[in-house]
């Protein structure tokens, strides 16, 4: 571990030197790819040099209480050393994360898809309300939120809504919200107060760029139609929704939020770029099985991951069991203490499988 680190300490020592010639902006590509590689490296080198330093400090303390006859002294030097070597061992804990290898999906944007599941109009509003939910976590982390599709019902519920969140480390965050989620209350349309309980799916993706899914033109089909639902001008009086339908794999992507036909097929595109890209993903996690069971938050989206409990007002993420008695504050888009968790969870089984290798 430590000949890698000091491979990376003289890797980030290479960039800054780089980064530090005149005319370096020249190459605008490359020193992007600097900048990012510097990025990248910072927390790791930063935590690395003060282990070094503690390991020195530790060492300086022992030498001196070797040496020291004065018990007043001894007793500082004492304590000096078991601060050093605590932190030492914090330190390295934290080294070990930093080097775990990192999910190349981690810096990306991500599509956010929400769909109502068992329960009717119940899930439907259930599904409004985890989409309004991600939209005030998203504002936490100053995240642009942008709807690509909706499929509302009469009574404020969505049967799909589909939206792109763009922001540094979305999707590293946001992985661990993929699965079914669970509610369990009495709805307003419910007279004789019994508890019902719906379920909704939320699917979370990387944003693909054009480079990393290759579409062929021939497999697309094309079809323009007006937009549907209300709407004030323009819509429902011009062709600007559009349906690409991808004949090799039959997904079907709608596209009808904006006025324009062409920032319609845009949006189109780039929601099916990443279906496509994501199938690709899904088609690795299936191939790496055992690795997707030891992992939190890249498992099947079939699975059950939490549960939200009105009557009793508790939220339960049933793959690390944590239970919080804060339903109302983590509807309001309070979720940060469950991603903490989720991924100290995911970091300690990676950790554990590192070990048994």
């Amino acid at each position: 571990m430590f000949d890698r680190l000091e491979d990376l300490l003289h890797r980030f020592e290479e960039i800054m030197n780089e980064l530090a010639e005149p005319g370096v902006t020249d190459n605008q590509q490359h020193f992007r790819e600097l900048m990012k590689e510097q990025s990248d490296l910072t927390p790791l080198v930063e935590t690395y040099k003060e282990y070094k330093k503690c390991r020195q400090d530790a060492e300086d303390s022992l030498a001196m209480l070797e040496e020291e006859s004065d018990e007043e002294m001894r007793d500082m030097l004492k304590e000096e050393l078991s601060a050093s070597r605590k932190r030492i061992e914090e330190l390295e804990k934290e080294l070990k994360i930093l080097l775990l290898p990192k999910d190349p999906n981690d810096d990306k944007n991500v599509i956010v898809e929400i769909r109502a599941g068992a329960g009717g109009d119940e899930a439907a509003l259930f599904a409004a309300e985890i989409y309004r939910m991600y939209v005030h976590y998203a504002e936490t982390h100053r995240w642009k939120v942008e709807t690509l599709d909706v499929e509302e019902i009469g009574i404020g519920g969505m049967k799909s809504v589909t939206f792109l969140l763009s922001g540094q480390g979305a999707y590293s965050i946001m992985k661990y919200e993929s699965g079914v989620h669970r509610v369990q209350r009495v709805p307003e349309t419910e007279s004789g107060g019994r508890i019902h309980t719906s379920t909704i799916t939320v699917a979370v993706m990387p944003e693909a760029e054009e480079v990393d899914v290759q579409i062929d033109e021939k497999d697309i089909k094309i079809d323009v139609c007006r937009s549907s639902g209300a709407g004030g001008q323009c819509v429902n009086t011009t062709d600007s929704a559009v349906r690409l339908t991808h004949i090799p794999t039959g997904i079907v992507i709608y596209s009808q939020t904006e006025k324009s036909q062409i920032q319609n097929k845009a949006k189109a595109y780039a929601l099916l770029r990443t279906k496509l890209y994501d199938l690709e993903q899904q088609k690795a996690h299936d191939a790496e099985a055992e690795l997707r069971k030891s992992q939190v938050g890249t498992g099947d989206r079939s699975e059950k991951i939490r549960t939200y409990n009105f009557p009793q007002g508790r939220v339960t993420d049933h793959r690390i069991n944590l239970t919080l008695y804060k339903l109302d504050k983590i509807m309001n888009g309070d979720i940060q203490e469950i991603v903490d968790a989720c991924i100290a969870a995911d970091q300690a089984a990676k950790l554990l499988k590192m070990g048994e290798s």
